[in-house]
């Protein structure tokens, strides 16, 4: 069956090898507009539907983009799986600048009003969360990773900071006596969204620095992290191309496509009728 992949990232990209018929696609959603126009194209059999997360341009901080409205209009649109492009620090020795990380957990360090949640408003729910990332995508993304020549990491946890200051040294070195992987400011609330959702999640970490704990390197600054996230987009760009196909074979629904099935608490006649409105695409179906 053909299958149609949401990809949450920066514009680099939008010029895969091989993508045809791409046009903008402008989406209403009940939460607002999206960070910006969607891109949308064809890959062999399979869509894919490109979110500039901070915008054309980069012009949202992480606590500014419209996480609800971007993961609601990539469900709208179809997708059912979500690969997530984020640029990160490394907080380990071994997790060098252009290196690859699969992770499979996260920490919540954000602390601003970030909408983590399309529930509320009269409609309650609760998604298990234990395992924040799909396994199947994450597994699809580590192989097109190694035959992509990446140097990648299997696995590791990723604490999600508020932003927008890098971290200070102390907070660097607490993170890494957590056993953390990699730092980063945005794949928190847009993970747990797409769990409410129904979206198989995962994300394509790339290293650009040793955020600030690494004795033998300067505190990190923009200009360096652009000089690595530049030549990153390659390598990304080449690993989503790869794993478009292995996601193409998945037999069936998306894993996580039933996710709220079970999660919702209210009932169906004490709802809120505008948040039921609202929700109506990603639950209504769960509702009778």
């Amino acid at each position: 069956m053909a299958h149609i992949i949401g990809i949450v990232g920066g514009s680099g990209l939008y010029d895969l090898p091989g993508l045809t018929d791409v046009e903008e696609v402008s989406v209403d959603t009940p939460f607002g507009p999206t960070s910006d126009v969607l891109m949308r194209g064809k890959l062999g059999d399979s869509v894919l539907i490109f979110v500039p997360r901070h915008g054309k341009g980069h012009r949202l901080l992480p606590s500014e983009v419209p996480y609800r409205a971007n993961i609601w209009a990539l469900h709208h649109l179809g997708a059912r799986w979500v690969v997530s492009v984020s640029a990160v620090g490394s907080l380990r020795e071994d997790i060098a600048p252009g290196h690859v990380v699969l992770i499979d957990q996260f920490i919540d360090r954000t602390k601003g009003v970030r909408e983590a949640t399309f529930f509320g408003e009269g409609v309650v729910g609760h998604v298990p969360f234990g395992d924040p990332i799909c396994e199947t995508l994450r597994r699809h993304l580590l192989q097109a990773a190694r035959e992509a020549g990446a140097t990648v990491h299997d696995g590791g946890t990723y604490v999600v900071m508020e932003g927008p200051a890098f971290s200070t040294r102390a907070e660097s070195n607490l993170y890494r006596s957590w056993g953390a992987s990699v730092v980063g400011m945005t794949n928190l609330p847009e993970a747990k969204l797409a769990r409410e959702a129904g979206l198989s999640y995962a994300t394509l970490a790339m290293a650009t620095d040793y955020d600030c704990w690494h004795p033998d390197h300067d505190n990190v600054d923009v200009e360096q992290i652009i000089a690595v996230l530049m030549a990153n987009v390659d390598l990304s760009r080449r690993i989503v191309a790869g794993a478009v196909p292995k996601i193409a074979g998945h037999e069936g629904d998306a894993p996580y496509v039933d996710a709220a099935r079970f999660a919702l608490i209210t009932q169906p006649n004490a709802m809120n009728t505008d948040t039921r409105a609202k929700l109506d695409s990603l639950i209504g179906r769960f509702l009778g």
